[in-house]
């Protein structure tokens, strides 16, 4: 039998370009993090480079998925972005779901959302068109990366080593990377674990770039 791409070599043509197009990036720990810009909440640009000299985290998010309630619900990722506000640090979420999709927000009810989560973070923006995700090769909400002030990847991966927790105490007891890496920079001693596997709900991509 022949194959699929000697019948159709049109399709298998497309397929492949449509694959390019959704493939993601993969950062690498120890390297420069890839610059970006985004728009707020409030309608301001910023660019990531724009917070050199701070310690930065990124945080995928997705207020339907089930694992980032519980992060949420339990308390644990408020606790997180406290800690990394005492470490002088800036907080981004982001959100690359597709219009539509689960989570997506607008505005005013990304806002509020924040704002009854009790979420203590510099800025929250909508990636729609799943740029900045796949720029970074994110999988799933949550998502963390920690970027020291002199703009390099320090970690990136899960939120903690617990993706089977169901309640507040074990969540809580859980070792907390994102915390760790931060402590780790602010006590100038190399990041122990620099990538872990990302666990949650698949970030719901766009079939091609907007």
């Amino acid at each position: 039998m022949k194959s699929i791409a000697k019948l159709f070599p049109l399709a298998a043509a497309f397929g492949a370009a449509l694959f390019t197009t959704q493939a993601r990036a993969e950062v690498q720990a120890g390297k420069a993090a890839p610059d970006f810009s985004f728009t707020d909440l409030n309608g301001k640009t910023h660019k990531l480079s724009d917070f050199r000299g701070k310690p930065v985290v990124l945080e995928w998010v997705n207020s339907g998925c089930p694992v980032v309630k519980r992060h949420y619900n339990t308390g644990n990722m408020q606790s997180t972005q406290q800690d990394a506000a005492a470490h002088g640090a800036i907080w981004i979420q982001i959100n690359s779901g597709h219009p539509g999709a689960q989570g997506d927000l607008d505005n005013a009810k990304a806002l509020e959302w924040q704002k009854t989560q009790g979420v203590v973070a510099t800025a929250y923006t909508r990636d729609q068109a799943g740029k900045i995700g796949r720029m970074y090769g994110a999988k799933t909400t949550p998502h963390m990366y920690v970027i020291d002030a002199q703009g390099t990847l320090v970690y990136h991966g899960a939120i903690d080593d617990n993706p089977r927790a169901d309640d507040a105490a074990e969540t809580k007891a859980a070792k907390n990377y994102v915390k760790a890496a931060l402590g780790a920079l602010k006590a100038g001693k190399p990041v122990e674990k620099s990538s872990v596997k990302a666990y949650g709900c698949g970030i719901k991509y766009g079939r091609v770039d907007a």
